[in-house]
């Protein structure tokens, strides 16, 4: 493999993992190595392949785990080895990012690389906040700085007077200088009276602003208590954040919120959450265990032309009903003219991934809903298989048999509790929890169990739950409802909470 090597210097982008490109991504799927700095997004390593070796070389003001010097080594060496390496870098490696002197490094060992632009946070910093860095009749030029070099020098290389004299000014890294910096604008020419806007973490959910102008910005960001990293927008544009401010305006915005379903499952919420600007803190109190239902299953599927409804009631059902028929060598077309229900859209998502269209699916999604809307289209004698978690309400299988249906029960897992929940309940209830979300009552009850049956913690939360079953069973484990799904669904779970948090401001 030797000589194939490639490196890619990849823009990773400024904080919102959305906004890698499509191409940098792509290429930290296949990598072989990949170098990443500290201010990246964590979640774009969740793309990085398995067995993928991931080298942290994050660098801050005093403290590098790597010097530049062993960085670029490091990239050589990986690269005249042969391997895919991925350089994932904050903003775009050209844009203050040292990505040129990795760039010459790379061509002097002869080593093939290419640069992949990244969304800089000179930019993106600003338009998250609201605040475009030219604007007809406002800015027709805009100039990018470092901070990080301290204006009162002699020897400075920058030319403040110059700078001045542009539209917008945007000045990366200049927190700890930023006396410094408005000093040598302020001396330069530029007016004190100029707006001035101070981006932390921009595009992130930790996204702080502060809007002041030159003579006041230096007490106000103190004040606030902004640090790195941060970005400073110098001009009238920045008096624009008022009106055209978009991203920080959520009820939800910058709220850490506990998402309490199985690892396999969290992911969609976590994504919801944060597209609204929340924090999604991830913690399965719960795991899916499959249950030894071979004998059953085989007995099921044996006799499956004699059944008139297959009905699921969670999306895990589906799943493993479905590994069910593969391991047999199975698939759908063994279901031949068996009808299917599902209790909601999740359910019906999980099965139109098997190829698969539900043939009834309740207006409301709960299992007595689901007996109710399906007990018009049972005949006497019927029979319905129902493959389900242990432990599940009587209440679906009780009316089904009151319309006359036999039911045929096949347990396929049950619900254990989430690995060192306990401690990790802990931890994160330590470090702060603004909401609590209950998407099933196993996940009420893995949690409160995880507290030792003590609800206090959540009930210091905002606490939502996806419909009235989980929520009753929160009620009388002691837990708090705050906001329950009009629609007992994720997305309507979190409209509760969101509209929960907005009545709370108003």
């Amino acid at each position: 493999m030797s000589g194939a090597g490639k490196v890619s210097l990849v823009g990773a982008g400024p904080g919102d993992p959305g906004l890698i490109t499509a191409k940098g991504l792509a290429l930290l799927q296949v990598a072989d190595v990949v170098v990443h700095d500290r201010l990246i997004a964590e979640q774009l390593l969740t793309h990085v392949r398995p067995d993928a070796l991931v080298i942290n070389a994050g660098k801050r003001r005093g403290d590098h785990l790597m010097s530049q010097e062993e960085i670029s080594a490091l990239l050589v060496e990986h690269g005249t080895a042969g391997k895919r390496v991925v350089r994932l870098k904050g903003g775009d490696p050209f844009v203050f990012g040292r990505g040129g002197e990795e760039a010459l490094a790379l061509a002097a060992a002869s080593v093939p690389f290419e640069v992949v632009p990244g969304v800089t946070s000179a930019i993106a910093a600003a338009a998250y906040a609201g605040i475009p860095v030219t604007q007809r009749k406002v800015a027709a030029n805009f100039a990018v700085v470092t901070g990080s070099e301290d204006p009162s020098r002699a020897a400075s290389g920058v030319d403040w007077d110059a700078l001045a004299r542009v539209d917008t000014l945007v000045v990366l890294m200049g927190v700890e200088t930023l006396p410094s910096v408005v000093g040598a604008l302020t001396t330069a020419g530029k007016p004190p009276d100029t707006p001035v806007c101070v981006v932390e973490w921009g595009s992130t959910p930790q996204q702080r602003s502060v809007s002041a102008d030159l003579a006041t910005v230096v007490e106000r960001v103190a004040d606030a208590g902004l640090r790195p990293p941060a970005v400073t927008i110098v001009g009238q544009v920045a008096a624009m954040r008022d009106e055209l401010r978009w991203f920080d305006t959520s009820p939800l915005f910058g709220k850490r919120v506990l998402v309490t379903r199985t690892r396999q499952q969290a992911s969609a919420l976590s994504a919801l959450l944060a597209s609204r600007g929340a924090v999604p803190v991830e913690l399965p109190v719960i795991a899916v265990e499959p249950l030894d239902s071979a004998a059953t299953l085989d007995r099921a599927l044996a006799e499956i032309s004699a059944y008139q409804w297959l009905v699921f009631t969670s999306a895990n059902g589906v799943g493993l009903f479905f590994d069910g028929l593969t391991a047999r060598g199975l698939d759908a077309r063994a279901l031949g003219g068996v009808r299917l229900a599902v209790i909601g859209p999740g359910t019906a998502r999980a099965l139109q991934e098997h190829g698969i269209k539900d043939d009834f699916m309740p207006e409301s999604y709960v299992a007595e809903a689901l007996a109710s809307g399906l007990a018009p289209l049972l005949s006497a004698g019927d029979r319905v298989l129902l493959p389900r978690a242990e432990g599940g309400r009587s209440v679906l299988i009780e009316e089904l048999q009151k319309a006359g249906a036999s039911v045929d029960e096949v347990l396929l897992y049950r619900a254990r509790p989430g690995e060192d929940v306990a401690e990790r309940a802990k931890d994160v209830f330590a470090e702060g929890v603004d909401a609590v979300t209950f998407a099933s009552s196993s996940t009420v009850r893995g949690l409160v169990d995880a507290l030792g049956g003590d609800p206090a913690a959540v009930n210091g939360c905002a606490v939502a739950c996806i419909g009235p079953v989980t929520a009753e069973t929160a009620r009388g484990l002691g837990v708090r409802v705050d906001a329950v799904g009009e629609e007992y669904t994720i997305p309507g779970m979190v409209d509760a909470l969101e509209g929960w948090f907005a009545r709370q401001a108003s």
